[in-house]
């Protein structure tokens, strides 16, 4: 019987030295619990020769504050001329900027990721833009043309309809 009290008593003196080496290890060890710097991407150049590209004039943000940072861009030609301009919202949100000469239906819905067409419309910049809500991404929306004269453009993310409005009223196709 002795030798089981001993052995317990080792298994708890062995588990305090683990837990107390532990503690120590977190003590010392650096931990941020911010969340990661997020890099910003320069996208004049990918925005410029897209605009020469595109069958369509494409859109970018004019004048928004530094505090909206540009993380990622694409154009894509062979792709119905698919244009992407990611940002992260000064709220730490995410916001892009999605234009495409793709079928309208099929270009809203993965762009926004599902999100659904509602009957509420805002009127900005003198355009109106048709709201889509949904599961992860929310939406505006502004179709030109029938998809294959103009272009359809979402500005969708995680982002607050107040955020997506801010992103809409900024962009300029010039």
């Amino acid at each position: 019987m002795k030798g089981k009290q001993k052995s317990a008593r080792d298994m708890v003196l062995s588990l305090g030295l683990i837990v107390l080496a532990a503690g120590v290890m977190w003590l010392f060890i650096p931990h941020d619990d911010s969340g990661p710097d997020i890099r910003r991407v320069d996208y004049r150049v990918e925005l410029l020769s897209a605009r020469r590209a595109a069958s369509y004039p494409v859109a970018a943000p004019v004048g928004l504050s530094e505090e909206w940072k540009a993380t990622s861009v694409r154009y894509r030609a062979d792709q119905s001329d698919a244009w992407h301009l990611g940002f992260s919202a000064p709220d730490g949100e995410y916001v892009a900027v999605e234009q495409s000469t793709d079928k309208p239906e099929k270009f809203i819905d993965k762009a926004s990721q599902g999100a659904r067409r509602t009957e509420t419309t805002e009127e900005i910049g003198g355009r109106t833009w048709v709201r889509y809500e949904g599961g992860r991404y929310d939406a505006l929306v502004l179709q030109d043309g029938d998809g294959a004269q103009g272009a359809t453009t979402l500005v969708t993310g995680t982002a607050s309809f107040e955020r997506l409005a801010a992103m809409a009223a900024a962009l300029e196709t010039e």
